[in-house]
């Protein structure tokens, strides 16, 4: 017990043993780095296993504008709150999950005709 008037003797002061953290040990510790987060909100739209077997089989094939203009679109269903949205472009008809950032399903002009869409709560027509 340390009293008023007695002094500390250098040599019986340890120092605290410091434990040396890897930059892994610490990644693991802290959780995904803000640089990995941001990398995932940056991603643009998926596609489903389904979505993109459509694509394939009725030979749809979606230049990189189409893409920015379907990622403006789900960005603009997001920003209202929506769901599941049926996202229009040019002669196309896609379903998007907007929570998950995925197509669901798409679907060209030759075949839309007479279609319902059901389980949508909005629609955008980029």
């Amino acid at each position: 017990m340390f009293a008023p008037g007695n002094q500390l003797k250098p040599n019986h002061v340890k120092p605290v043993e410091q434990k040396k953290v890897t930059q892994t040990q610490a990644k693991k510790q802290a959780g995904p780095s803000f640089k990995d987060i941001l990398a995932g909100e940056m991603q643009g739209v998926k596609f489903s296993a389904h979505a993109q077997a459509r694509l394939q089989a009725r030979n749809i094939k979606l230049s990189e504008s189409q893409l920015n203009r379907i990622q403006s679109g789900v960005e603009k269903a997001a920003s209202k709150g929506a769901r599941e949205s049926l996202v229009l472009i040019d002669n196309l008809a896609l379903v998007v999950s907007i929570k998950n950032k995925t197509v669901i399903t798409a679907v060209d002009d030759k075949n839309i005709k007479e279609n319902v869409f059901t389980n949508i709560d909005s629609a955008v027509i980029m």
